[in-house]
């Protein structure tokens, strides 16, 4: 089979394509022919072995694969590593039928984005009949999905923030009730005025640092903010807990990998996401198709933030014998 490999740490350049053996499904897997697979910014912190780095090398990233069983059926499956190939061998747990008239990419953003925004909303901030939500980085990935799930999970208001005004009219597109700059500085009297000069119930922030820190201050009594990334590069501020405690506000934090690693990706809430999306009822942003030997292309390109929505690389059919 096709794969991508890297065998040594570092960018995009480190990235080779290679002929590897077809792998061999051990008790419990499937092997899938794949279609297309999922391009994460995990991917590009894996190869720089930054995240999750593999215990030795040669190693296949990918986590995300769209394609079919030998059985013919049309699967979208999660795995730690191995996406990056013309066939994977996908625990069956992982594993879900994929609706007719959900393409790859669409598909493929439903799986880590889509898990993710499902969880911030229902698990991590339990999201409550009417609330008001407010979503960063609203154009990303996992915000899009956000901004569209949010009502559907019982929000009453949805306040979306991004960087630039082609952003925020995706966001309002998409079904925000408002949306405004989400730079740090004044981002807190922006928030509230959007809000009718309300606190907000929730903000589901992956920027981190002095955005972070402002949103502590646009909450009402009993907010949560939900970090689960620091685009910022700043991290999370220290926050002394009487902060918390004055204002009865909660600060938590979401990471996917550990749920799916207990539970497994193929459940109910993914499933729910395919049948949205199969009905039209939610938009994954899909971004640019790279063939798989265009890899390093696709992660240069996202280091370069030159793309939006979600990233696939694609396997020709006559590449997967």
């Amino acid at each position: 089979m096709r794969a991508i490999e890297f065998d040594e740490f570092g960018g995009p350049e480190v990235l080779a394509e290679v002929e590897r053996p077809d792998p061999a499904p051990e008790d419990g897997e499937v092997l899938v022919e794949v279609e297309a697979a999922g391009v994460n910014f995990a991917d590009i912190l894996t190869v720089a072995g930054q995240y999750a780095p593999p215990e030795s090398l040669p190693h296949v990233p990918g986590m995300e694969v769209v394609g079919r069983t030998g059985d013919g059926r049309r699967v979208l499956g999660y795995l730690t590593a191995g996406g990056y190939a013309s066939k994977a061998a996908v625990p069956v747990r992982d594993l879900v039928e994929v609706p007719e008239g959900v393409g790859a990419g669409e598909a493929a953003a439903l799986l880590v984005q889509g898990l993710t925004a499902w969880h911030l909303l229902r698990s991590a901030a339990r999201v409550g009949a009417g609330e008001t939500v407010v979503v960063n980085a609203a154009a990303g990935g996992v915000g899009s999905l956000a901004v569209q799930l949010a009502k559907r999970l019982g929000a009453g208001r949805v306040i979306a923030t991004a960087s630039t005004e082609d952003k925020r009219a995706l966001a309002l597109e998409l079904g925000a009730d408002a949306a405004v700059d989400g730079a740090a500085d004044g981002y807190r009297e922006r928030v509230l005025d959007a809000n009718e000069g309300r606190g907000v119930d929730v903000v589901l922030d992956a920027i981190g640092g002095a955005v972070l820190d402002q949103a502590l201050d646009a909450l009402a009594s009993f907010g949560r903010v939900i970090t689960y990334g620091a685009s910022a590069g700043t991290g999370v501020p220290t926050v002394d807990p009487g902060r918390l405690t004055m204002h009865s506000t909660l600060l938590g934090g979401l990471w996917l990998a550990p749920l799916l690693k207990e539970s497994g990706a193929a459940g109910e809430p993914l499933r729910e996401l395919l049948r949205l999306a199969a009905a039209g009822q939610i938009r994954p942003q899909v971004g640019a198709e790279y063939p798989l030997s265009a890899a390093a292309q696709a992660h240069t390109d996202l280091l370069a933030r030159r793309t939006t929505g979600k990233l696939i690389l694609t396997v020709e059919p006559r590449d997967r014998d």
